[in-house]
């Protein structure tokens, strides 16, 4: 399987940021696939809550990337925001993980993501 070291392309301050990059990357593409996912479920309207769960963390996700990736000094703040928008994402992906492994694997990058976002904010 191939993988991106996105260590290579940090500098300065960004390079101690590089583990919570990493979960927020990975909790982005999680939560594209699972909203995705969503859409061809058999009942998708039942499923509105998660894909607009899903797409509010994917973007928080990706504010908080390209914040850290750069070093910016609202870093904490917005990575606070992340892991907020990553537990309401996870809370109700955990709803459907009983019988949608889509929403099972996004619910675990939520919860490893808000974990790596406290972390990196305290």
């Amino acid at each position: 399987m191939a993988a991106i070291e996105l260590g290579t392309y940090l500098r300065g301050t960004a390079k101690k940021y590089h583990e919570c990059i990493e979960a927020c990357v990975a909790c982005l593409v999680a939560c594209e696939m699972c909203s995705d996912a969503c859409l061809d479920e058999k009942d998708a309207k039942m499923m509105l809550a998660c894909i607009r769960l899903d797409r509010d963390c994917a973007d928080a996700c990706t504010a908080a990337i390209r914040v850290m990736s750069r070093g910016g000094p609202l870093a904490a703040d917005v990575c606070r925001a992340c892991a907020a928008a990553c537990d309401a994402c996870a809370k109700e992906c955990e709803k459907h993980a009983a019988h949608m492994d889509h929403c099972r694997l996004c619910a675990e990058a939520c919860r490893r993501c808000a974990d790596a976002c406290r972390k990196m904010a305290a």
